[in-house]
């Protein structure tokens, strides 16, 4: 808490090469803080933090309006094209503990491809990479951020549709998170609407979990 009239949420976006983690963080924090576009090859190499201005009109505490401040660690993903599991894994950990060392995590945002299914090895992959960075209880700081949601409505999937025909793999993986899910529709020109009810879902998660955060050794460096 900056002050008694304001609240800033720590947040981490994690997951493979081309989910749309970059754009993800952009649309969270209503900027464009991250490099973000197509490419043959994974264009985040190293972490990077993105800060929002003020928010208003997000969230209120014992009958007062709290102004909302955002902060998005950017993280490369893994598999990447041209750093090694161990690199990522470091890198990431290392930035985890440089930034929110003092202050905590509020949470993990897992990134997933909406238009694309989930396979047991992926999910697997991803649990077993976020247990590293964040710890046993990892699934209490953990949400999915499913993007690209656009496209699975364009072919005339609900979000209810979406879920009751999703993989059976990420249907387990949202069991374990405690069914946290956000849809991120038109992540690239995300309107301020959007963007508002994105925000409200995250401190949901956030209150539910009774505003912990998730403590990391604080970095020197």
């Amino acid at each position: 808490m900056a002050d008694s009239n304001e609240m800033t949420i720590n947040l981490v976006v994690l997951g493979r090469t081309q989910t749309g983690k970059s754009a993800a963080g952009n649309s969270l924090l209503g900027s464009s803080d991250f490099e973000s576009h197509c490419s043959p090859s994974s264009v985040t190499t190293c972490c990077s933090l993105g800060r929002s201005c003020r928010i208003s009109g997000i969230m209120r505490r014992n009958g007062c309006e709290l102004a909302l401040r955002v902060q998005v660690l950017d993280t490369p993903g893994y598999p990447h094209s041209d750093l090694s599991r161990e690199h990522v894994r470091d890198r990431v950990r290392s930035a985890l503990a440089h930034h929110f060392g003092k202050e905590g995590l509020h949470l993990a945002l897992l990134v997933l491809r909406a238009d694309l299914p989930l396979c047991p090895d992926e999910r697997d992959h991803a649990v077993q990479f976020i247990q590293e960075l964040l710890g046993p209880t990892w699934k209490d700081f953990t949400a999915v951020l499913l993007t690209h949601a656009d496209k699975a409505e364009e072919a005339g999937f609900s979000e209810e549709a979406y879920l009751h025909s999703a993989s059976s793999a990420l249907l387990s993986l949202l069991s374990l998170v405690q069914q946290k899910c956000i849809f991120l529709y038109n992540q690239k020109n995300i309107i301020k609407e959007e963007r508002a009810i994105v925000l409200q879902k995250l401190l949901n998660f956030i209150r539910q979990n009774n505003y912990q955060v998730l403590p990391f050794k604080h970095s020197k460096e």
